[in-house]
């Protein structure tokens, strides 16, 4: 456990005061992010006494409460009228499966499948109780992308009907090598997708069929995710179909040979822009009960003001998630007490407090434009926080240039390069490059983003919207200790979304103030650019902003 000790409330209490009164001599023309400040918020932020920081749970008020507090100590305007929250509607959501009676049929039979075992179900649309008798109908890869010239559809009426679908996307072929991005994951193979066409085409529900190689991990995954644990969702706006889920390989092979149809022809004839969907002779019934909570969130909103007349009415949001797993399980006494708390240091305190720890030179040295300092709730239960903010932005998307999130940054050591995949779809690829060599770096080459990355960080919201967004990284040229450097960084893999991810002080915090200054100096030159940047023509996201 990572406790917070009298040694370091009184740092971080400390700070707090001298931020609220900055030295009078401090020179405005220059913005050095300071690690001290930085340290002393991850330090608070990932301690015991936030109790992981969970959605619903009373670490979160606390996270809130101490962000709103330092943006106000920061002298930092409140992004919503007086006030710096932004008020995030969130449903939790349990399956109760023993008491749901669903069912599978197929050739006028009930499958023999067990939920969590061979497939799992949930309510997309934080509705308690529902009744199903819906026919099945097999719709590929479920995609609609005139980019691609693609339609998996087809104009056929699929309301009311249960969707069963691959996820991923069409495999590129000897004839089309760089369709759908060749063997880059786009959007339209993210499961997230296949819901929200799903819900725009009318249907019920999805069953979305599992492999590990199309889905990048395995079915203990879902059960994880869905069997027998709350999941979370947005209680307001735009919600999901009455019933969302998966299948197993297996069981969608059985349920397809009892419904007459095979499924690995299905599939091959899904590879194909001629696909059209495939009725079949099977049905969901029964009801489908799950226990339902409404719980409210906060999204901390916080303003430099522009200096220019004209400009200042347009932003640059920085953003980072500052929400984790929180506290799960039971703690027990004794010699038996376990760790069940969820600190989330890297992920994401680190984003958490390198924001505070750039605001703090923000307001010493304001830009042309505005720039806004978001901290957004709910990442980890689907990107919530950031979903609500782009469907009701505190200021208008149209006047926003531009979104730079950050998302556990580097706790390992400077590097002579910043990764900033996603910046090359907008011209922010060439300000990214700017920034880099003025501070002697250079952009990190790119890895194909096989896993869909640019789709699974907060920024993806505001580039769904029509504005330039991507998350900044670490590179992985490190300056210092290059090997010790990356088995460092590679070791964290074993922490992620673990008890395990703590703060350490005895941490090289070198790079992740690199990383914030870096940031921080992209923003600025976005914010006193002469125009918005704009999407490179032709991406699928070239869209003008709401």
């Amino acid at each position: 456990m990572q406790k917070m000790t009298p040694s370091l409330v009184a740092s971080a209490l400390a700070i707090s005061l001298a931020l609220a009164f900055p030295a009078a001599q401090a020179d405005a023309g220059k913005t050095a992010v300071q690690e001290a400040p930085l340290r002393a918020h991850l330090a608070f932020l990932s301690s015991d006494l936030l109790e992981g920081r969970g959605t619903g749970q009373r670490g979160a008020d606390l996270a809130v409460a101490y962000l709103e507090s330092q943006a106000l100590a920061l002298g930092l305007k409140p992004g919503n009228g007086d006030s710096y929250r932004q008020s995030v509607r969130i449903a939790g959501v349990k399956t109760q499966a023993a008491e749901s009676t669903l069912t599978l049929e197929a050739g006028g039979k009930p499958l023999d499948i067990g939920f969590g075992k061979d497939w799992v179900f949930a309510p997309g649309d934080a509705t308690a109780a529902h009744s199903f008798n819906a026919g099945l109908v097999f719709v590929g890869y479920g995609i609609v992308a005139p980019d691609q010239q693609w339609n998996d559809y087809k104009g056929v009426d699929l309301k009311g009907k249960i969707l069963v679908m691959m996820v991923n996307d069409p495999q590129p072929t000897a004839d089309q090598p760089n369709r759908f991005n060749g063997k880059g994951l786009t959007y339209y193979g993210r499961w997230t997708y296949k819901f929200e066409e799903a819900k725009r085409q009318g249907a019920a529900g999805v069953l979305l069929i599992h492999t590990t190689p199309s889905a990048s991990y395995g079915w203990s995954v879902i059960q994880n995710s869905w069997s027998g644990v709350e999941r979370f969702q947005l209680a307001a706006g735009t919600l999901g179909t009455a019933l969302q889920g998966w299948i197993t390989d297996d069981a969608a092979h059985a349920l397809f040979k009892a419904a007459g149809q095979d499924l690995d022809a299905l599939r091959g004839a899904a590879e194909s822009k001629d696909f059209k969907p495939v009725a079949l002779a099977a049905r969901v019934s029964g009801d489908m009960k799950a226990a339902v909570r409404k719980v409210e969130q906060f999204n901390v909103a916080a303003v430099v003001p522009g200096t220019d007349a004209k400009l200042k009415d347009e932003v640059v949001i920085y953003s980072a998630h500052w929400d984790h797993l929180g506290k799960q399980g039971q703690e027990g006494e004794g010699e038996a007490k376990a760790d069940i708390i969820f600190n989330g240091a890297v992920d994401n305190a680190s984003g958490s407090a390198a924001l505070l720890a750039m605001a703090q030179e923000a307001r010493r040295a304001p830009a042309k434009r505005s720039q806004m300092f978001l901290w957004v709730a709910a990442e980890e239960q689907g990107l919530l926080g950031s979903a609500a903010y782009a469907s009701s932005p505190l200021w208008p998307l149209a006047k926003t240039a531009a979104n730079l999130n950050l998302d556990s940054l580097n706790f390992v050591g400077a590097t002579r390069d910043i990764g900033t995949e996603g910046s090359e779809r907008t011209e922010l690829g060439k300000l990214a490059e700017t920034a880099a060599a003025a501070m002697g770096m250079r952009i990190a080459v790119a890895k194909p983003d096989l896993a869909g990355g640019y789709f699974r960080s907060d920024h993806f919201n505001f580039a769904k919207n029509g504005v330039p967004a991507f998350s900044i990284e670490s590179g992985r040229d490190y300056v210092k200790d290059a090997e010790g450097a990356k088995a460092k960084a590679q070791a964290y893999g074993k922490r992620y979304h673990q008890v395990s991810d703590e703060y350490d002080p005895s941490w090289d915090l070198s790079g992740m103030v690199q990383t914030a200054q870096y940031t921080l100096n992209l923003g600025r030159l976005i914010a006193n650019g002469a125009k918005l940047p704009e999407w490179k023509k032709g991406d699928a996201f070239a869209t003008p902003r709401n």
